[in-house]
C-alpha cells in the first residue's frame, strides 16, 4: 500500500526537469500553436462559455524561458482549475439537490433567491432550455472539456519520451472521462474528439458509455497512487468505473420503465469497488464529519477531491454559507461573515430519518445526522478559539453570536470573550423574530419565510473566510471510501445477494466511532429501498441525490410541491444559447426529448 504524498499540481512525480535537447524550443512552440489550433477549433462547440478558449494562462506559461515540467504543469493545471465553480452551491449543486428530496430553495421572504424561478422549476421539475443554473453548469463542463482538450494535444508529443508528462496525460484524460461522465448523467451526450482540426462527435446511450469506460481503462496503468485526493489517482479513477458501471443502465437508455442491470455490469462494480476498498490506502473516517473538516485534504477517506489549498483568494465557503441564516455567524473574528437564508432540505428527506429511528430522535441515534460543537459555557461567553459551529442538520432555536444587527461588531465582555445566545432573525419583521428553524417549508408565502426549513451544515466554516462565502479552506469532496462499500452493496443487490450487501452497509456504519454513544446501529436487513434511504444519510448534499433518485426509479415520486411525473425530465435540456452558438452546423445539438 502506497502512503500519501502532499505533492501539489505544480510538481510532477520527478522534480528535476529532463535535460533540455537541442530541439526544445522548436517543440515548445509547436506545442504552443497546436494549443492554439486545438482551441480554435473548438470554438464552435464551445462557444456559449464564459471563458476565452485561448487561455492567458496557457499562453503565459509557453512562452519565455520555461523548463519542460514546467511547459508540461502549465497545461494541466488549468484542466482542474474550474473545479470548484462546478462546485459552487448555484451550479451542479442546484442540478443535482435542488431538483430532489434532499433540497428546495423558495424565493426567501418572497423575494431573496427568486432569480426568475430558476430554483422554482429545478425543484418542480418545468426546468427550460433557458435556466441559467443549468447553462451555468453546461458552461462549466464544456469549458473544462476544451481545456482538457488542448492539454491532451501539448502532452501527446511530450509523453512519447518524458513520464512526467505521460503521468499528467493520463491525469488530463481521465479528467476528461470525468467531465464527459458528467455531461452523460446531467444531458444525456459526451464529446469525442480525437483530433485537435476536427469538430467533437456527440455520443449517446451505449457509445458514449463504452467511450467513457474505455478512456478511464486506458489510463490506469499510469496513474499514479501516491499522491491526494486533489489529483485523478489510479484509485480515483477505478472508483470513477464503478460509478460509470453502477449507473450504466441508465445511460444507456434514461427514458426507460425499468433499468436494465445486468450482471455483468455489477460485477464490475463489485470488481472496481473491491480494488479500491482492498488495493489502495484507503480508510473510513472514524468522524463522520471529519471529511469535511478544513484540514480534510489528508483524510484517507477521500478518493477524489477538489483541492482548494493552494490559494485561498479563489476558493470559496458556500457550501457553509448558503444555507445557513442572514442572521448567523460562523466566525467571531468576522462579523461580515455570515449565511444568506439559501436552500434547506425537505420535509420528505427529514422525515426518512424520522422513520428510520421512530421514537429516538436522530440527532441521538446517528453521528451523520448532528455533531454538537458549540457548547455553551454557563455564562455564554466564549474565546475565539473554543467556539465552534455545528455540523449536520439543524432544527428550531439556534443559539450564536451575539450583535446588534448586520455586520454590527459582536457583543464581547471585558475580557475580551464573546457573548452567545438566542440569534435574533434581523431579515423578519417581527420584533421578537429570532433563528428559529422550522420544519415546514413550501412556496407559500408562509412557507417561504426566512426561518422555514430544516438547513445543512456538513463542511466546517472557513476558518479565514472574511464575509462567509470566500476563502474556503476544505477540499469538496467528489468521491469517498464509503461510497465504494455502498456502491458494492447496490450491485450485490441486483445480484440477489442480500446478505452481502448488508455486511458492506453495516461496515460503513459501525465505522463512525469517535462519539460511540451515536455510531449507527447495525441493519437487521437490506433493500433497494433500504439501500436508497441509506444513500441520503451517508451522502447528503454531496451533489450526487438526482443521479441516485434516478437510477432507483424516485425521481418521479411527488415531493413537497413537485408533481410532475414526465421520464424526460430525468435529463436536462440542452441550454437554448448553446444549440443557438451551433447553428452554423446545423443538426449538430439535437435538444432533448420533452423540450
Amino acid at each position: 500500500m502506497q502512503q500519501y504524498e502532499n505533492v501539489p499540481l505544480e510538481e510532477g512525480p520527478n522534480s528535476t526537469a529532463q535535460s533540455k535537447t537541442n530541439n526544445f524550443n522548436m517543440m515548445k512552440n509547436q506545442i504552443k500553436n497546436t494549443i492554439k489550433l486545438a482551441a480554435a477549433s473548438l470554438a464552435l462547440l464551445f462557444s456559449t462559455s464564459c471563458t476565452d478558449l485561448d487561455e492567458q494562462v496557457l499562453d503565459e506559461s509557453l512562452t519565455g524561458s520555461v523548463s519542460e515540467d514546467e511547459l508540461v504543469t502549465s497545461a494541466v493545471a488549468p484542466v482542474y482549475s474550474n473545479l470548484s465553480t462546478l462546485f459552487l452551491h448555484t451550479h451542479l449543486f442546484c442540478l443535482q439537490e435542488i431538483t430532489t428530496d434532499e433540497g428546495i430553495l423558495p424565493a426567501r421572504g418572497g423575494k431573496d433567491w427568486y432569480d426568475g424561478g430558476v430554483f422554482i422549476q429545478l425543484h418542480t421539475h418545468e426546468y427550460l432550455p433557458t435556466n441559467n443554473k443549468i447553462k451555468d453548469t453546461w458552461n462549466d463542463l464544456t469549458q473544462m472539456l476544451s481545456r482538457a482538450a488542448s492539454a491532451i494535444v501539448a502532452l501527446e508529443p511530450l509523453a512519447e519520451t518524458d513520464d512526467v508528462a505521460k503521468t499528467y496525460l493520463a491525469e488530463v484524460r481521465g479528467m476528461r472521462a470525468y467531465y464527459n461522465m458528467l455531461m452523460l448523467d446531467l444531458w444525456g451526450i459526451a464529446f469525442q474528439k480525437d483530433e485537435p482540426d476536427e469538430l467533437s462527435t456527440i455520443l449517446r446511450g451505449n457509445e458514449a458509455v463504452e467511450y467513457i469506460r474505455t478512456e478511464l481503462e486506458d489510463v490506469l496503468s499510469d496513474l499514479r497512487t501516491d499522491v491526494g485526493p486533489g489529483r485523478l489517482t489510479q484509485g480515483g479513477a477505478y472508483a470513477l468505473l464503478a460509478r460509470l458501471y453502477i449507473n450504466a443502465a441508465v445511460w444507456r437508455d434514461p427514458y426507460a420503465t425499468n433499468f436494465d442491470f445486468q450482471d455483468a455490469d455489477m460485477d464490475k462494480v463489485i470488481e472496481y469497488a473491491t480494488k479500491v476498498i482492498n488495493d489502495y490506502d484507503y480508510s473510513l473516517s472514524p468522524e463522520f464529519f471529519a471529511c469535511f473538516n478544513n484540514d480534510n485534504h489528508m483524510n484517507k477517506e477521500l478518493i477524489m477531491a477538489i483541492d482548494q489549498r493552494p490559494d485561498l483568494s479563489s476558493s470559496h465557503n458556500r457550501m457553509c454559507y448558503w444555507s445557513m441564516s442572514g442572521s448567523f455567524y460562523g466566525n467571531p473574528l468576522y462579523p461580515d461573515g455570515d449565511g444568506t437564508d439559501g436552500g434547506a432540505i425537505t420535509q420528505e428527506f427529514y422525515e426518512s430519518w424520522v422513520e428510520a429511528y421512530g421514537d429516538v430522535d436522530p440527532a441521538d441515534a446517528d453521528c451523520r445526522f448532528f455533531w454538537k460543537r458549540l457548547i455553551v459555557p454557563e455564562d455564554s461567553t466564549i474565546a475565539a478559539e473554543d467556539f465552534n459551529l455545528n455540523r449536520g442538520i439543524y432544527r428550531g432555536l439556534q443559539i450564536g453570536l451575539q450583535n446588534a444587527g448586520h455586520k454590527q461588531p459582536f457583543f464581547v465582555d471585558d475580557e475580551g470573550e464573546y457573548y452567545l445566545g438566542p440569534v435574533k432573525d434581523v431579515r423578519r419583521a417581527a420584533e421578537d423574530a429570532y433563528v428559529d428553524y422550522l420544519l415546514e417549508i413550501d412556496f407559500t408565502a408562509e412557507g417561504s419565510d426566512y426561518n422555514r426549513g430544516y438547513r445543512v451544515e456538513k463542511y466546517e466554516w472557513s476558518s479565514v473566510s472574511t464575509n462567509g462565502t470566500n476563502k474556503g479552506e476544505h477540499d469538496l469532496v467528489i468521491v469517498r471510501l464509503a461510497n465504494m462499500y455502498l456502491l458494492r452493496a447496490e450491485a450485490k443487490l441486483h445480484k440477489n445477494d442480500a446478505d452481502g450487501a448488508l455486511v458492506d452497509v453495516n461496515f460503513v456504519r459501525a465505522s463512525r466511532t469517535s462519539r460511540p454513544d451515536v455510531t449507527p446501529p447495525a441493519l437487521d436487513e437490506l433493500d433497494l429501498d433500504l439501500l436508497f434511504r441509506e444513500r441520503g444519510f451517508e451522502f447528503y448534499w454531496e451533489h450526487q441525490r438526482r443521479t441516485d433518485m434516478i437510477r432507483f426509479g424516485k425521481y418521479e415520486d411527488p415531493l413537497i410541491e413537485k408533481t410532475n411525473s414526465d421520464v424526460t425530465k430525468r435529463l436536462f435540456p440542452i441550454p437554448q444559447t448553446a444549440i443557438d452558438g451551433t447553428s452554423v452546423a446545423e443538426g449538430y445539438l439535437v435538444q432533448n426529448e420533452g423540450y
